[in-house]
Parts: C-alpha cells; structure tokens; sequence
C-alpha cells in the first residue's frame, strides 16, 4: 500500500495524533459565490435553451468557470492540514506542489487561543503557537475544534522524554 504525502513525511518512531484542517466556513465562504454563479447560469442556460439554442451551448461553456474554480477551492481547503505527531506541530498545504512547515513540540512554549462567540458556538478559532525558534509556524487560523487540537498538543508535548 502506497504511504500518504503526510506520512512520508514522518521520522522513524513517530506516529500523527491529530490531523485538523480549517473549519468548514472558510471552504463556504470561499465557494458561495460560485454556487450562486452556477446556479443562476443553469438556469439561464436551460431558459435559454427555449429560446435560442447557439446562446445556450455558450451559457453552458461558460458554467465551467466557476466549476473549476470550485474543484480548485475544495482542494486547497482539504489539502491545507495542521497535524500533531509524537514530536511535532506540522502544517502542509498544496495541491501539487506542497510547503510544509514544522515546529518541534520540544520548543513550544506558549499556545494562545482565541475564540469569537460564533467561533465558540460554532467550534472554530484561532491558535498562535509562539516557539523558542524564529521560524516556527505562527498562526492557524479559523481551525475547527481549536480546544481538541490545543489539548492534544500539550498532552504530545508532555508525553514526550525528557532529558
């Protein structure tokens, strides 16, 4: 069975815990007008297809626009993943071409949350996680259950040896 992207990009003796992505409203607020474009196109080009068939086929042509544009959101949002492993925070994203960035869990020292009313009513929020290192990764925004994902990675952090 072939390895995963993310689990290819695991050392030897360390397994994921979590892998979390971005709440779901940031794949809609992204992909509504869209939705809206493809629907009133169809309609357009199915009353069209009454009236004047050559405008139809253009109307129809047309409607792949925001189809594509679409498929390409979605695949953005699902490839775009905050993931805790046994000894680190790693956040990938990209389609076809990838950028990873990763933080030791070893170096984190604080975790700020921050959670709107809708964020807490609708489980999503922010988390900035602040490293010993310049060059950790700094803010995951609009993350679903932030409190899962904070509490899991304080507990990786605590489970890992000490020296």
């Amino acid at each position: 069975m072939a390895k995963s992207y993310l689990e290819s990009l695991l050392a030897h003796n360390e397994k994921i815990e979590v892998v979390a992505r971005q709440h779901w409203f940031v794949l809609l607020r992204w992909i509504i007008l869209e939705i809206v474009l493809i629907i009133v196109i169809g309609i357009v080009a199915t009353f069209a297809t009454v009236a004047f068939f050559p405008v139809a086929a253009l109307l129809y042509a047309l409607l792949l626009i925001p189809v594509i544009t679409l498929i390409r959101d979605v695949l953005i949002w699902w490839n775009r993943q905050y993931v805790i492993t046994s000894r680190r925070v790693i956040q990938v994203s990209g389609t076809f071409n990838k950028r990873v960035t990763d933080s030791s869990l070893e170096k984190v020292n604080d975790v700020k949350m921050v959670q709107s009313f809708f964020g807490r009513l609708f489980n999503f929020g922010d988390l900035e996680i602040l490293t010993a290192s310049e060059a950790g990764i700094d803010k995951l925004s609009w993350l679903a259950d932030p409190v899962h994902f904070k509490t899991a990675m304080l507990d990786a952090k605590e489970r890992m040896p000490r020296d």
